[in-house]
C-alpha cells in the first residue's frame, strides 16, 4: 500500500510556479483583507451563493436527515474551485451593477441640471 502522506507531498511538489506564487500572494493578504474578499457585501449574493453550495451538495434538510457527505481529495478541489469561481463571478456582477447604478444616478442628475 502506498503511504498517504507521501501522496500528498508529491501532489504539493509538483504544483507549477504559476499556481506557487499564487499560494505565496495569498498567504502574503492580511487577516484583515483576506476578511474584507470572503464576505459579500449585500444579502442577495449571500444568498445565491448558499443556494448554489446547496444545489452542489444536495437539498435535503438538515433537520430531518443525518447527513454525511463523504469525497475524494480531488472532487473536493473541484467543489471549492466551482464555489470560489461563483464567488468571483457573483462578486464581479455585484460591483458592476453598483457602478451601472453610480452611473446612471450621475447620468439622471446631470440631465436635471440642463
Amino acid at each position: 500500500m502506498s503511504n498517504p502522506s507521501n501522496r500528498v507531498s508529491e501532489f504539493f511538489n509538483s504544483e507549477s510556479e504559476a499556481t506557487n506564487l499564487l499560494w505565496q500572494y495569498v498567504k502574503s493578504l492580511t487577516p484583515e483583507t483576506i476578511n474584507q474578499l470572503s464576505k459579500p457585501t449585500s444579502t442577495e449574493v449571500l444568498q445565491v451563493m448558499e443556494r448554489n453550495i446547496i444545489g452542489l451538495l444536495g437539498n435535503l434538510p438538515s433537520e430531518h436527515f443525518g447527513i454525511t457527505i463523504s469525497t475524494s481529495r480531488e472532487s473536493l478541489g473541484r467543489l471549492l474551485a466551482s464555489a470560489m469561481i461563483s464567488g468571483y463571478f457573483l462578486r464581479n456582477a455585484e460591483q458592476r451593477m453598483g457602478f451601472e447604478m453610480v452611473v446612471q444616478a450621475t447620468e439622471a442628475n446631470n440631465s436635471e441640471v440642463e
